[in-house]
């Protein structure tokens, strides 16, 4: 072989040994920045996980509205607490899974047992959902309430598994356990009482 030929071979086997070199830069590179990409998008997946719906302003003022009410027939003349309790159950039922998702959707469900129709919330099977509320001060009240519950997200730890109440004058024996009694209402989760 001539110094030349010999020459071009040593040359043509170095610019390929740097060509393979590069290549497999380029290709390491990529997959690292394709892990680096995977994996931020997971952390952002999972950060933002609880994020489940987008609502509207007309879609907020209805919920507010309708738990309003709520509050207003089921604990209007109750203290804060009270009211609290009642907004609370209703969202913490909205959020269960095993009632409408959506807080009008809980506040109206009806059910149909023996051929009788059956509300959630007795207001509104009394047909209280037509009237307009006669006291516009515990309306106020209620309706602010149903503003720190809804859009602010104010809650009372003793209610966050609680998804059902009754008045204190009742006795439904439900078997539930009861978790507290906040006024004129007593407040179970959805166990069975041991």
């Amino acid at each position: 072989m001539t110094d030349l030929a010999q020459g071009t071979t040593r040359s043509f086997t170095g610019a390929l040994a740097y060509t393979v070199l590069v290549f497999t830069g380029i290709v390491l590179a990529l997959m690292m920045v394709t892990k680096v990409t995977s994996a931020k998008m997971d952390y952002l997946r999972v950060q933002n996980s609880s994020v489940i719906t987008v609502a509207t302003a007309a879609d907020r003022e209805r919920e507010l509205k309708c738990l309003a009410q709520n509050i207003y027939y089921e604990a209007g003349f109750e203290p804060f607490e009270g009211k609290v309790a009642v907004a609370q159950v209703t969202l913490n039922r909205v959020e269960s899974g095993k009632f409408p998702a959506d807080v009008c959707g809980v506040i109206f469900q009806k059910g149909l047992i023996y051929d009788k129709v059956i509300c959630q919330f007795s207001w509104y099977c009394e047909n209280a959902g037509t009237r307009k509320p006669v006291n516009p001060v515990a309306y106020q009240e209620s309706m602010i309430v149903a503003k720190k519950v809804l859009l602010e997200g104010f809650r009372l730890p003793s209610l966050e598994n609680a998804l059902f109440y009754h008045a204190d004058y009742v006795s439904p024996r439900w078997g539930l356990e009861k978790i507290a009694v906040i006024g004129r209402h007593i407040f179970y989760s959805d166990k069975k009482a041991i």
